[in-house]
């Protein structure tokens, strides 16, 4: 398990959403968007997916996964790679329901302060619309890809 430094785990946390990459059954890369729950330095990041849909179906065949998430107004970003491990709803602690529910929950607060400043996004509030998380997906990361152009990094 590859450790994570305090900027990364303050990138990720700071992050809406990340694009998860996962294998289908033709080997072809497929790529959702999933909300992040929590990040650990010690190289564990949690997601909860919504759908159980073809995210779910891949990871159960082959649990190779790659997170992404990049600035770019800062020219910065991060892909982290390594080996994902399922865990259903009814098994999940109550404290990861919690730290999902208070993200949405900011995420919908950002929105309406957004909107009262007049920079109207989707006009009907689509956080508050997601259905519970079906699943956790837990990742153990073994790869840290700096996607940060060589020239920019300080």
């Amino acid at each position: 398990m590859e450790r994570l430094n305090d900027d990364i785990v303050y990138f990720f946390k700071k992050q809406g959403c990340v694009v998860v990459s996962t294998v289908d059954e033709d080997g072809y890369p497929h790529t959702s968007c999933k909300g992040i729950v929590d990040i650990k330095s010690k190289g564990v990041i949690y997601l909860l997916d919504l759908y159980k849909a073809q995210t779910y179906k891949n990871l159960k065949r082959n649990n190779n996964i790659s997170i992404t998430a990049v600035d770019e107004h800062r020219f910065k970003g991060y892909c982290l790679k390594g080996k994902a491990k399922l865990t259903h709803r009814d098994d999940l602690d109550s404290s990861i329901i919690k730290k999902w529910e208070d993200r949405l929950t900011d995420r919908i607060t950002q929105r309406l302060l957004k909107n009262i400043h007049g920079e109207k996004g989707h006009r009907l509030h689509a956080e508050a619309q997601l259905p519970k998380p079906k699943y956790l997906i837990s990742v153990e990361v073994e790869k840290i890809v700096n996607l940060t152009p060589p020239h920019i990094k300080s």
